[in-house]
């Protein structure tokens, strides 16, 4: 982007400096030019500045400040141009009114005052000192722009705060008017909300997927939106990020595909729907029915391991343990695994009667034999206890800790956005039932 910017200072600081060569020239209105050239001068030097800060320029006000820019250097080119003809006759046919100095005076200074705007709103808060950054002549006909541009550029420049801000800020221009929201999209506001929305704090994620959602009003925002990779960043919050953001993402998801149906297989591309469908499953009865184990359980599977190390018959504990683990309810997002404690408990005992002796066992025997199973038994309940917060791909550590207005509002924003995305759709109902 530096190098662009420069290309497109080149040719202003190119005119700027003509301007400067020919004002010394002029035989004719003399101390006009040399006004003018002081004018001139004084906005060649803010233009190198630019140049030299061309990284760190915001890319969108830069151009249109520096095409009107060029405009009014070449209206003042030829300007000093008539001003240095020689001859009566040239003269003649060259008049030049008093007025035009004035409006060229004019036009440098809001030129002027538009850089100058420019680098300040480039640069980082904390060399602003808390400056109010005004208005630049350029927006005067259009102030909501020129706010634009400077959230925008906070987006890009600020602290993790300020940014989260400056989102804040989008939120209520989206959330007020339509038009506003097409001004964020087309003056490069999705792309540092993006960024926010996966690196900032809290506050700020929520904020950017809050304007991210406001955003896709229209099937060509929502269009827009996807390009720029929202589908990505919505998948990564929705695995790793806190709770309230997910909920804020998820209610995201809704407005976007509420507001263009056509994303909705693009969203089931990238699995959130897979997603969405654990959130809501987390900590339901159908969930614990399959992917936990009571705690009741334990003991009972830990007494039959040890009353049966006694027994040769592996079918009557095979019978217990049947008896007492019906076949467990199919959970809506994965086939049927098979019973790990069954075959925990069948295994061991079948090592036992192909190893004892027909003796009977002492007490210690027993003992130590019984300890072995229960620890067996414990490693493969914490592993089991594992798969269930991994099998979806998100991370559900922490998620018992949050209160319970958090969790249920995510679990109403996961439903909301997975019925925006079946709607009319068959093929996500079918992979949601499944």
């Amino acid at each position: 982007m530096a190098d662009m910017v420069k290309q497109i200072l080149a040719r202003p600081i190119q005119l700027a400096d003509q301007v400067t060569k020919v004002a010394d020239e002029a035989s004719s209105f003399k101390q006009e030019c040399l006004e003018l050239k002081s004018k001139t001068e004084k906005l060649a030097c803010l233009l190198r500045q630019a140049a030299r800060a061309s990284s760190d320029l915001y890319e969108r006000p830069t151009r249109r400040i520096i095409d009107d820019t060029e405009q009014v250097l070449d209206k003042a080119l030829s300007l000093v141009l008539k001003c240095r003809a020689n001859g009566f006759m040239k003269r003649v046919f060259r008049i030049i009114p008093a007025a035009a100095f004035r409006k060229m005076y004019s036009l440098l200074e809001s030129s002027i005052g538009d850089v100058s705007w420019l680098l300040r709103v480039s640069a980082s808060v904390d060399d602003r000192d808390d400056e109010y950054l005004g208005l630049p002549p350029i927006a005067a006909n259009e102030p909501i722009l020129c706010l634009i541009w400077e959230q925008i550029a906070t987006l890009y420049t600020g602290s993790l705060e300020d940014r989260s801000d400056a989102a804040a800020s989008l939120v209520s221009l989206a959330r007020d008017n339509d038009r506003y929201g097409k001004l964020i999209i087309e003056e490069g506001g999705v792309g540092p909300l993006l960024k926010l929305v996966k690196e900032g704090n809290i506050e700020g994620q929520e904020n950017a997927a809050r304007a991210i959602g406001l955003l896709g009003r229209d099937p060509e925002s929502v269009e827009h939106l996807i390009r720029a990779g929202v589908c990505t960043v919505f998948v990564k919050i929705l695995k790793e990020g806190p709770l309230k953001v997910q909920a804020v993402t998820a209610w995201a998801v809704s407005e976007l595909a509420a507001n263009h149906p056509k994303c909705q297989d693009l969203f089931a591309q990238h699995n959130i729907i897979r997603l969405l469908v654990c959130h809501l499953a987390f900590e339901t009865i159908q969930e614990h029915s399959k992917y936990a184990i009571a705690s009741n359980k334990v003991t009972l599977i830990h007494a039959v391991v040890m009353a049966s190390s006694n027994n040769s018959d592996v079918n009557i504990v095979k019978n217990v343990v049947d008896d007492d683990h019906p076949k467990p309810i199919l959970h809506p997002m994965g086939k049927q695994m098979p019973n790990q404690m069954h075959n925990v408990v069948t295994n061991t005992m079948a090592m036992n009667r192909v190893g004892k002796a027909p003796q009977k066992p002492s007490n210690n025997h027993v003992r130590s034999n019984s300890q072995g199973n229960a620890k067996q038994f414990h490693q493969v309940y914490h592993q089991q206890q594992h798969q269930n917060g991994s099998m979806f791909g998100t991370n559900m550590k922490g998620r018992e800790a949050e209160d319970i207005a958090t969790k249920a509002n995510m679990k109403a924003m996961a439903a909301r956005a997975l019925w925006h995305l079946a709607k009319g759709n068959s093929t996500i109902c079918r992979s949601i039932r499944v």
